[in-house]
């Protein structure tokens, strides 16, 4: 994967780039939208495309996994003609969501052991056999496997979980060196940093992972429901360290808030199902605020779902039809929320990335980040 950086602000670390995989070129900062199992929810592949402009998303091995199964994946040649995307994919290792499985499942040297949520069924994630399910996967890029822990943590629970997740970095690289490409192009592995909320933890990591070399790089572990500014101090001590030649990756984030001011300090990529599953519940991200279109306020609101937004449904349909929707429980109000939502995160990004370009970024995000959070 190559990467190129074309315009660094000069009054933050946001950076303007380029990079590259087998399925095409993505311009950062991106945002991805998740689709967890070969499925961004409610939203078709072409609306992805044409609509909201997506240049990457990401896929969940965890769930692929477990359905439709890896067999059936490979039979497709992979999630890129299975689901019929042909730009690049990104995928998680699994980490996360056996983590989330705090109650089921049992994490060794060897990897974790958990029951599936949908049958109680047990399966067994090493860092080999998840590298292996992402191979199958054919995603452009794959996660290494990691361990998390929650915040906030002891502190020796969290130095254990982030000197695990190294040792099975090193496991990642040895069977990715040992097993070819399946589909004729290759694969750019993102390892993770760790280290909880712990400054001398998450630099001990970040080091290790500047000097393990690879061609980007991810910061897990955080936005799970630690308060704003400890994401972004975590944030902002790892990405002075990670290499400025190479992507970064923040995992999991955020509100549209959340983008831009970590996208100060130099993260270059994003993933977060806030988008659709805060559409699916009524919930808006607009240029003036956040809105619940389920609210009454709105049954009368002939005007545009987000005057200052540039996606079709904006421009096609009003508030109050929308919010008639909802109250009617059709499932187009769900179809329409998630394309806003996911068409307004796109749009954000790509309104950073030209100010970045133009130069004043900083100002610009001073004067936007207070709108974004304004309840309507």
């Amino acid at each position: 994967m190559q990467f190129e950086i074309h315009k660094t602000d000069e009054n933050s670390s946001a950076r303007a780039g380029t990079f590259t995989t087998a399925h095409g070129e993505v311009q950062t900062p991106i945002f991805m939208p998740v689709g967890t199992v070969a499925s961004v929810k409610a939203v078709h592949q072409r609306e992805l495309k044409d609509d909201i402009k997506a240049q990457i998303i990401l896929g969940n091995t965890y769930h692929l996994y477990l359905r439709p199964g890896i067999d059936i994946l490979k039979g497709a040649e992979g999630l890129h003609k299975f689901m019929n995307w042909n730009q690049p994919i990104l995928t998680d290792s699994g980490g996360f969501q056996v983590y989330s499985l705090s109650d089921i499942r049992k994490v060794t040297e060897e990897g974790v052991r958990f029951q599936s949520h949908i049958d109680g069924s047990s399966h067994m994630f090493s860092p080999e056999y998840s590298m292996e399910i992402q191979r199958n996967i054919g995603a452009d890029i794959i996660m290494a496997f990691d361990e998390l822990t929650g915040i906030p943590a002891e502190y020796k629970n969290a130095k254990k979980a982030m000197h695990v997740t190294h040792r099975w970095l090193e496991r990642c690289r040895t069977w990715l060196d040992e097993n070819p490409p399946l589909y004729g192009f290759e694969q750019t592995l993102f390892p993770i940093v760790q280290g909880n909320s712990f400054r001398d933890l998450r630099e001990q990591s970040a080091e290790y992972i500047a000097n393990f070399g690879a061609d980007g790089n991810a910061i897990g572990g955080l936005s799970v429901g630690e308060p704003e500014d400890v994401m972004y101090e975590m944030a902002d001590l790892v990405c002075r360290i990670l290499p400025k030649d190479k992507p970064r990756y923040l995992m999991g984030v955020g509100t549209p808030w959340n983008l831009l001011e970590n996208i100060a300090l130099g993260v270059d990529m994003f993933d977060c199902v806030l988008p659709t599953r805060n559409a699916r519940n009524g919930q808006l991200f607009t240029w003036n605020g956040v809105m619940n279109i389920k609210n009454a306020k709105w049954k009368d609101d002939y005007s545009a779902l987000d005057e200052n937004g540039t996606s079709y449904v904006d421009s096609e349909y009003s508030k109050a039809y929308v919010r008639h929707l909802f109250a009617a429980n059709e499932y187009l109000g769900k179809q329409i929320a998630s394309i806003h939502n996911l068409a307004f995160y796109l749009e954000l990004v790509s309104e950073a990335r030209k100010h970045i370009v133009a130069g004043d970024f900083r100002s610009w995000k001073d004067k936007t980040v207070p709108k974004l959070r304004e309840r309507l």
